[in-house]
């Protein structure tokens, strides 16, 4: 049961915390194969986006007892993260003002162990559509050369994140050195497009390559979550066609939309697992030059 539906979650467009959570139990058939035992910060906002929001990873007393929970160890203790595995545990989620999921690269019990490397597209300029697409190409144009398929999805905010689904052999420091060496060379060839400064004021209006998503304990926006921006958009998966031609910008697909872009083309993402590899081949490619 949700409590308190008629707040006002999203002020701009009038969404309520009903509306969030209608639009999870709508998309939870979708949306739950690729939440299903990630550990989850959930990122809430009692008082709605314009009110400010803060993260939460640990579970805390009062949570009820049937919800399931990965332990992590973290320096000093460990961490309680929920783990969001059925619709039950998707509606807690949105019943605790949760806009966004935010996910490990790895699954319960392989914690060390990630499924996924994610490069994620931060544009320093919002205006540059062009250049975000072709940047957006060129990390698939390179992860191609390395015989490495990858799925892409809107971020719902600024950019892009960019997906290779693995076959969780490798460990995250390993994967982590593959993303990193990856966007180095990006940078390389694409030295006045891009770079890999952390700090806006280092980027001289240049998109940013982050690599920083597949360390342990990092997160990345689930797929299918909702983002705390005006309009309620949606971190959706598209396909590469979309990407190429325009048709798929950062904020495209919205909490209100994405019913009719699902009965449309489905999970774009659904055969991704299928595809899964080890990272063995490009690492030792990357290594020679």
């Amino acid at each position: 049961m949700i409590t308190h539906p008629d707040k006002v979650l999203f002020p701009d467009v009038g969404i309520t915390k009903g509306e969030v959570a209608e639009y999870y139990a709508s998309v939870a058939s979708t949306m739950l194969p690729h939440l299903r035992k990630r550990p989850v910060t959930m990122e809430r906002y009692p008082n709605g986006v314009g009110a400010g929001g803060f993260l939460q990873k640990n579970l805390a007393k009062g949570f009820p007892e049937w919800l399931e929970r990965a332990e992590a160890p973290k320096k000093g203790g460990v961490v309680h993260y929920p783990l969001i595995n059925d619709a039950r545990s998707l509606e807690w989620m949105a019943n605790q003002n949760c806009i966004t999921p935010h996910v490990w690269g790895s699954r319960a019990p392989k914690l060390y162990q990630p499924d996924v490397c994610v490069f994620d597209l931060d544009p320093s300029a919002e205006d540059e559509p062009e250049a975000l697409r072709a940047a957006t190409l060129e990390v698939r144009d390179v992860l191609a050369e390395l015989e490495l398929p990858s799925w892409v999805k809107t971020s719902g905010s600024k950019g892009f994140h960019i997906v290779v689904p693995l076959d969780a052999t490798l460990g995250f420091d390993e994967v982590a050195a593959f993303t990193n060496t990856v966007g180095k060379v990006l940078v390389e060839r694409d030295p006045e497009r891009l770079t890999l400064e952390f700090s806006k004021a280092d980027r001289g209006g240049r998109i940013y390559v982050d690599t920083g998503r597949n360390g342990y304990s990092a997160t990345f926006a689930a797929a299918y979550a909702v983002r705390a921006r005006p309009g309620a958009p949606v971190s959706a998966p598209c396909s590469w066609d979309e990407v190429e031609h325009g048709l798929a910008a950062p904020r495209t697909f919205t909490l209100r939309n994405m019913s009719e872009r699902l009965a449309e083309v489905g999970d774009l993402w659904a055969d991704m697992p299928r595809h899964a590899r080890s990272l063995n081949k490009a690492i030792t490619a990357l290594s020679r030059g």
